[in-house]
């Protein structure tokens, strides 16, 4: 089914008890992170949408209760000019999670289909070759057991304004508005074409398109994390394995531990 993005604008309400709502899902977040360490797993959630769509906040909340060492959250910014010599897939290899590891792209690859097409970074050859490249290079991290969460966060051009006044208004937020925040707003009509393509190009069945409506902050961080977990729980098997025979009569020996039940 194609994705338009004009379904998911509008801004409805959390109805529920927010911090008690987000709690339990954090908490749920790291019981989860427990089976991905222990079964060995590997996942790639890429965060993509428009400036000031939430993303980074989305990620805080979502991270917040996990062990830092089996995450990492890669912030991805403009290539640097050893990067512009190589493939542009080159320097997002080495950000691939390994066995019990997640890795979180805050931006990500799609940039060659997005700010490199609308901004001319790179030829129309070029881009049009990426969503190709790109399906290519999900599918094998599938191939080797990385699940591929992929979600954009989508704003209207109205709560973008909104929320880049209220980051300038904000001495503690306003170093993250950038003048590409504004060169990227004027060009919204031609980001919502390639973001078009995009969609049709790269939403496979290895690796689906999840858009969640980002007008309202609180129900947006809600409505990522639930996703994150209910992909986790289906890909992640669900049962914590025996403890170590080895450990358990160490401890017992030691402290004189007995296993319960």
């Amino acid at each position: 089914m194609a994705i338009d993005l004009s379904h998911f604008e509008s801004g409805k309400k959390y109805t529920g008890t927010y911090d008690k709502d987000l709690k339990d899902l954090q908490d749920r977040l790291a019981k989860l992170q427990a089976l991905h360490i222990l079964h060995g797993a590997r996942t790639l959630i890429v965060m993509e949408g428009w400036d000031a769509a939430g993303k980074g906040g989305a990620i805080k909340r979502m991270t917040s209760s996990l062990d830092p060492r089996y995450y990492q959250v890669f912030p991805i910014s403009a290539p640097t000019d050893e990067e512009k010599d190589k493939h542009f897939l080159w320097r997002f290899w080495n950000k691939l999670p390994g066995k019990k590891e997640i890795s979180i792209w805050d931006r990500s690859h799609y940039g060659r289909v997005l700010v490199e097409r609308v901004e001319g970074f790179c030829n129309e050859a070029e881009w049009r070759r990426g969503y190709d490249e790109i399906n290519e290079f999900e599918s094998r991290q599938g191939e080797i057991g990385t699940k591929i969460i992929k979600i954009f966060l989508h704003v209207t051009a109205e709560t973008q304004d909104k929320v880049l006044t209220e980051r300038l208004d904000d001495p503690a937020k306003r170093w993250k508005v950038t003048a590409e925040d504004f060169r990227n707003r004027e060009r919204r009509a031609e980001y919502l074409d390639a973001l078009k393509d995009m969609f049709k190009r790269t939403n496979t069945h290895w690796a689906p398109w999840t858009v969640i409506d980002g007008n309202n902050q609180k129900a947006a961080r809600i409505a990522v994390l639930t996703h994150v977990i209910q992909e986790l729980e289906n890909s992640v098997p669900q049962e914590f394995p025996n403890a170590d025979s080895q450990i358990v009569a160490l401890a017992h020996r030691t402290i004189g531990y007995s296993p319960k039940g």
